[in-house]
Order: C-alpha cells, then structure tokens, then sequence
C-alpha cells in the first residue's frame, strides 16, 4: 500500500513505465561522449520542463532507457515530449551531427517502446546493465 500517491488535479496514483527511444538509422551515436553527455542533460532538462519523474536513465550507443513516472500524460504524448525536445535541442547545438549522420531528418526513430513496469527492481537491474549506465545514480529527492 502507497501511504503518499502522487496527486494531479483529478487524479491520485502512479505509473512507471520503462521507455525507450531508438536513433535513426541506428548510428551509433553515443559512442562520442560528448554527444552523450549533452544528450543526458537534454533529457534531463525535457524532465524538469515536462515535471516527469525519473528514476534512472542508462544509454546504448544507439538508444537510450529511462524509467518514468507518467503523470497523465499517454505513451505517444510523453514520446512526443521527449524525443522532441531532446531532437530539436541536440541537432541545434551539435549541426555537424545533424549534416554528417541525419541531413534533413530528426535524431529518433519514429517508434518508441514505452512499457508499463511489474517488478521495478528487475528494470532497474536492467538499465544497470546497459553500455552507458551509472550504477548507484542518485536521484535529485534522495538529498
């Protein structure tokens, strides 16, 4: 039993899901560490911007996880959020990204795989796991 839901003008209760985006065309793009890093503070700002929680966010060198409280948005508005943020700001700052691997497209695959979690450890786990992760990341709300 939750003693302390979160609570929205009509609606009290959580939902975490594990979504994740993939690059066009699969480049490999957070191999380059600077794109990885600038592509993480983008997320992180889209988060605060949008008021998503997170939990962890792990990348691959052409995806990336992260585990998201959804609030009352929908799967394809908190894609749209996202990936549109982070697409629009990432091509921006970096255009030699965008001339050399994405010439008049965007950064991510148009499919999203947004699920809803049943075992948060397991997903935690996972995301541990992946290429780029930061194993014992602390969260903002632990301080």
């Amino acid at each position: 039993m939750k003693f302390n839901p979160t609570r929205y003008s009509s609606a009290v209760g959580e939902i975490w899901v594990m979504a994740t985006f993939k690059v066009k065309y699969c480049h490999k793009i957070f191999d380059i560490p600077a794109v990885r890093v600038l592509c993480n503070a983008l997320l992180w700002e889209a988060l605060n911007l949008y008021q998503i929680q997170c939990k962890k966010l792990a990348f691959d060198s052409d995806h990336v996880h992260m585990i998201v409280e959804m609030g009352l948005n929908d799967k394809p508005q908190l894609a749209k959020k996202m990936k549109g943020y982070v697409g629009k700001h990432l091509l921006q700052l970096l255009p030699w990204l965008k001339k050399r691997l994405f010439w008049g497209s965007g950064l991510w695959n148009p499919a999203s795989d947004i699920r809803s979690i049943n075992d948060m450890k397991v997903y935690l786990r996972y995301l541990d796991k992946q290429k780029y992760s930061v194993k014992g990341q602390k969260m903002l709300t632990s301080f």
